[in-house]
């Protein structure tokens, strides 16, 4: 299912929020109404990864609204990457970001992730919860730990000074994207992208610092250990043999 609302689409310097969604029914109209008041120009993409809390259920309420301009389901759970692939493909605007649809980031942070784009600094903007910013919840210890680890193996493949490779928010020109053939179905797409990026030449990565929300797993957060391990494997797989 796709449909779409033409008003926020096709037009220059529009930016295209893409939205995964898997399970989200019970932040994701207050992360929708806050991307909304972002006062920028900007299409909203939405794709449900075959949620089954009833989120599904809610997405049409939502459309109504004027929350969302394209909504895609999937029929089936695939993944974090893969509800970002569908996503990419279906952005039209001149810029596009990645949002998650929890609360743990901050939408009104998007116009600072754009500034440099805007002021010709920048092809790659990475939101960064480790320089800075504004504030953020105190959680887990080795989630920071594992965090810093895997940007610093990153960092050590790809040649790039990065403070958050595992980051959310990653704002690309959209060309750029169109570029990228995603094949990481879960969350190793994080290092799948900053490795593809990275080995673009002449690219220039910016970073901004960010506030962060944490949420424990009682909230809902779904990433784990496996996840961790694979990271480590997409790093050496996409710098070194893909």
């Amino acid at each position: 299912m796709n449909s779409t609302n033409d008003s926020a689409a096709d037009k220059p310097g529009c930016l295209s929020i893409v939205i995964p969604v898997y399970n989200e029914k019970n932040t994701l109209e207050r992360l929708l109404e806050r991307v909304r008041s972002v006062d920028l120009e900007k299409e909203v993409v939405v794709v449900d990864d075959g949620s089954t809390d009833g989120t599904r259920d809610l997405l049409p309420e939502l459309e109504s609204k004027g929350l969302i301009d394209r909504l895609i389901l999937h029929e089936s759970n695939a993944g974090k990457g893969a509800a970002l692939k569908t996503g990419f493909a279906a952005a039209t605007g001149e810029w596009v970001v990645v949002q998650d649809a929890d609360l743990e980031y901050d939408p009104r942070e998007i116009p600072g992730l754009l500034q440099p784009v805007l002021e010709g600094k920048a092809d790659v903007v990475f939101g960064s919860r480790f320089m800075g910013g504004g504030p953020h919840r105190v959680l887990f210890f080795w989630h920071y730990v594992a965090n810093r680890c895997l940007t610093l193996v990153s960092n050590m493949f790809t040649n790039l000074n990065l403070t958050d490779m595992e980051t959310c928010y990653k704002l690309f020109r959209r060309e750029i994207l169109q570029g990228i053939d995603l094949q990481e179905k879960r969350f190793g797409v994080e290092p799948e992208i900053t490795a593809k990026v990275a080995a673009i030449p002449e690219i220039r990565i910016f970073e901004v610092g960010i506030s962060y929300a944490g949420r424990t797993y009682a909230e809902g957060k779904k990433i784990g250990f496996r996840d961790a391990i694979r990271a480590m494997w997409c790093i050496v797989k996409y710098n070194l043999i893909a």
